[in-house]
């Protein structure tokens, strides 16, 4: 019983810390039996979630596409040429047909020739709902 209290007043403590407090407290309990009863209780040390990652516990699942141009998903990908030089490749895949709308291959992308290409594929293709890029999802 007073193992339950202690574990509950102070979260953050393991079994190790548990038997000190109740050994100063005049409790000579073995640390192999304490082990055993904090395992059958169920007590364990609850998990801390880190503050800098607060916007990860409100993020939404990924939005399931339910027809075409609903979810593009948008990547590059890189390589080296024969000689050591580096290319990318921007890769836009439909994620509900799984066809891929556009591969753009160049040594180096700008951010205005990344928009020209979405551009082209929606004068193409019309504007989708979404776009998930490096599993983030960017909707209108």
């Amino acid at each position: 019983m007073r193992l339950k209290d202690l574990a509950e007043s102070r979260v953050r403590y393991g079994y190790r810390r548990l038997h000190i407090l109740l050994k100063r407290e005049g409790w000579h309990v073995n640390h192999k039996r304490l082990y055993r009863l904090y395992c059958e209780e169920g007590l364990s040390i609850r998990t801390r979630s880190p503050k800098r990652r607060r916007a990860c516990r409100y993020r939404a699942g990924r939005a399931a596409a339910d027809g075409m141009n609903d979810v593009w998903a948008m990547d590059f990908m890189s390589d080296k040429l024969f000689d050591g030089k580096p290319f990318r490749i921007l890769t836009v895949v439909d994620c509900f047909t799984r066809e891929a709308l556009a591969t753009a291959a160049r040594t180096k992308f700008r951010a205005y020739q990344v928009i020209d290409e979405l551009d082209r594929l929606a004068c193409v293709r019309g504007k989708p709902r979404s776009i998930r890029v490096d599993n983030v999802l960017y909707s209108e």
